[in-house]
């Protein structure tokens, strides 16, 4: 039984560079699991935020001094004899060279190459929100193509862009997202998964459509739509790469409706195992409090249009 196992809370950072590479530590020998490769970090002493922790641990193994993180994302995992709950920060901004002050050794990888180490499986879910923007931006579902192109540019840099669009008929949705792909934008499509993997998109699964999965659809990447823990749990359990979930606040189109609140959001998303985007009635001035209640962003439709 899982509630019999000593719980261990632990502040892991992940120090990434300008060219996007990520620092890996190496458990040294003597160690538990030593030989394998993690994010540097460790426990968090009693009385200690998860921030404090952070800070002190990265002075303490790399002689860092942090400058700039944020919340990256909380994990919950149960090894045979432990349960650890990582507290996960992107450190974007420090001071020092990172050097090895516990005899472990230190690499510089990117992203991608990540899967030729062997890491603690922790690693793999803390590599999904590093892959993702803090933005997740819905089309109007009326706005016509034109409109579109124009309006792209005040978009969030890097955003993922999901083409919500029931009006146009297949042929053209696939025109559309074909031309704005060639244009380098990330795109989420909500069709037929073959059109996404034809494309190498996103696919975009309404609360209905993965609903009836029994796997991971077979797309570069896939998200869902969620509206409490439950549905966090069965996308995580479905390899999902992200979930939107809300309504947070109230909203102009549906008002009057039961609402999350932030309190309510964190309590789904944070230990879910999944990057969260907070949606409804949240917009891009709303980042922060995503971040600190567990979120990977924010997603919405006029907020950003």
């Amino acid at each position: 039984m899982t509630g019999d196992l000593p719980l261990i809370e632990v502040a892991c950072g992940v120090l990434q560079r300008a060219d996007g590479q990520v620092l890996l530590a190496q458990r040294p020998e003597g160690k538990i699991a030593a030989g394998y490769w993690e994010f540097p970090g460790g426990k968090i002493e009693p009385g200690e935020s998860a921030d404090e922790a952070l800070l002190r641990e990265l002075h303490e193994e790399l002689g860092v001094a942090v400058r700039a993180a944020r919340p990256l994302i909380r994990l919950r995992h149960a090894y045979h004899n432990r349960i650890v709950i990582l507290d996960t920060w992107l450190v974007t901004d420090f001071d020092g060279q990172p050097q090895s002050r516990e005899n472990q050794a230190l690499a510089w990888v990117a992203l991608d190459a990540i899967a030729a180490y062997t890491t603690l499986p922790t690693v793999a879910p803390i590599l999904k929100p590093l892959r993702l923007p803090a933005h997740y931006v819905f089309t109007p579902p009326t706005i016509d193509p034109a409109t579109l192109r124009d309006r792209l540019p005040a978009l969030p840099g890097d955003a993922l862009l999901r083409l919500r669009l029931p009006a146009l008929d297949d042929r053209a949705y696939a025109a559309l997202a074909a031309s704005l792909r060639r244009g380098g934008h990330r795109l989420v499509l909500d069709r037929d998964p073959a059109l996404s993997r034809e494309l190498e998109c996103g696919w975009h699964a309404t609360t209905r459509a993965w609903r009836a999965l029994r796997q991971r659809p077979d797309v570069p990447a896939f998200y869902g739509s969620a509206h409490g823990r439950a549905d966090l749990d069965a996308l995580r359990r479905l390899d999902a790469d992200a979930a939107v979930l809300g309504a947070v606040l109230p909203t102009a189109s549906h008002p009057g409706e039961p609402t999350l609140g932030w309190d309510g959001f964190a309590g789904a998303a944070l230990e879910s195992g999944l990057p969260v985007y907070a949606i409804g009635g949240v917009g891009r001035e709303h980042l922060l409090y995503a971040w600190q209640h567990g979120g990977q962003g924010c997603a919405g439709i006029s907020a950003y249009w």
